[in-house]
């Protein structure tokens, strides 16, 4: 199977609070690399003159500007912690800047986040390519791989209970990275 996959890195900021890890219930930082592979939806032969499925700067263009705008210098923050209220009260300007999440951010759930994002922006680009593995970085000795989709690992929010999951950050094709940050 012919294959495109490619790297970016961002730097975030995030915390866990559910009492996992002590260590990661202060805020702190990391630089992570996203990478993702995908593959054509409707394999062909290659034409003999241009010989690509998409051109490279094509298939990664929407995905490496959300990366660069949206997630590089984010928080990573739950939509249960107190922290929310603080932003909401004292810096509502920075709100945009809140990667919002349904429980801890941890590198499981955003790699699983992220691949529902990035399904959405190929569906929304034609569906001429999809997504088949998503590996996020999170140091250098920890990796998340998720393969065959995210489904069976997104959790279950109100949305999803009603029927209207599509309507979350992580399945919209756009640059939003939260739902609350809107409401200001």
């Amino acid at each position: 199977m012919l294959e495109l996959s490619f790297t970016r890195r961002f730097s975030m900021g995030h915390r866990l609070i559910s009492g996992s890890s002590e260590r990661c219930a202060i805020p702190h930082g990391h630089n992570e690399f996203v990478t993702v592979t995908l593959q054509a939806t409707r394999p062909s032969r290659l034409d003999g003159a241009g010989n690509v499925i998409v051109p490279f700067a094509d298939a990664k263009r929407r995905w490496h500007d959300f990366v660069d705008t949206r997630l590089d210098h984010a928080f990573q923050i739950s939509s249960q912690d107190p922290l929310l209220d603080w932003f909401r009260t004292r810096e509502p300007e920075r709100m945009t800047r809140l990667v919002i999440t349904p429980g801890d951010p941890t590198t499981e759930l955003m790699a699983a986040l992220l691949y529902a994002k990035l399904a959405a922006f190929l569906r929304d680009d034609g569906d001429i390519l999809r997504c088949t593995c998503l590996s996020l970085e999170e140091t250098p000795t920890n990796t998340v791989t998720l393969s065959g989709g995210p489904e069976p690992y997104l959790p279950v929010t109100t949305e999803a209970a009603t029927g209207a999951d599509r309507s979350v950050w992580w399945h919209r094709a756009d640059m939003t990275i939260s739902d609350l940050g809107t409401e200001l």
